[in-house]
């Protein structure tokens, strides 16, 4: 099963200014990555080419990054999604676009559970960390994103 899950901003900046948001990603003033609500992005080393991490039970290695403009993380676990997620930072009219990107294809257990847990809590963290990134530049979000109850509801059972 083939999974294309795409997520994007406009945000009223310019590249540089969003590109830096990248560039601090798991680091100590970390901008991009929307928490305390979420478990922290960590890497074992800053962000660069070889570095592994993840957040929660997703884990994963920086396979390719171009400061301020894009990075790509190969997945590790969960078992089953054989793919990557990236983030990329582009120009857009009145600003700048904040793109993430996951692709991959799913095996096994992982079949069942991105549709029914990981697909909607991943959208939630998105949408929650461009909001985020929105913010952090200076911009106002005018319809901040809203967790649905199906994801208060995985939420809770997660953090039993």
């Amino acid at each position: 099963m083939a999974v294309i899950n795409v997520h994007q901003r406009t945000i009223p900046a310019p590249e540089s200014t969003v590109g830096t948001l990248l560039d601090g990603l798991a680091g100590p003033d970390d901008r991009l990555w929307p928490g305390p609500a979420w478990p922290r992005l960590h890497l074992d080393g800053p962000l660069a080419v070889g570095s592994s991490g993840g957040h929660g039970p997703i884990r994963y290695r920086v396979v390719g990054y171009q400061p301020g403009r894009w990075v790509r993380f190969r997945f590790s676990a969960p078992r089953g999604f054989d793919g990557f997620h990236e983030f990329t930072v582009s120009p857009g009219n009145g600003g700048s676009v904040l793109n993430h990107t996951v692709a991959m294809r799913l095996r096994g257990p992982a079949r069942l559970a991105w549709p029914l847990a990981f697909r909607w809590l991943h959208d939630a963290l998105v949408e929650d960390s461009l909001d985020r990134a929105v913010r952090a530049c200076g911009g106002t979000v005018d319809s901040p994103a809203r967790w649905s109850t199906r994801v208060r509801l995985l939420r809770r059972l997660v953090h039993r």
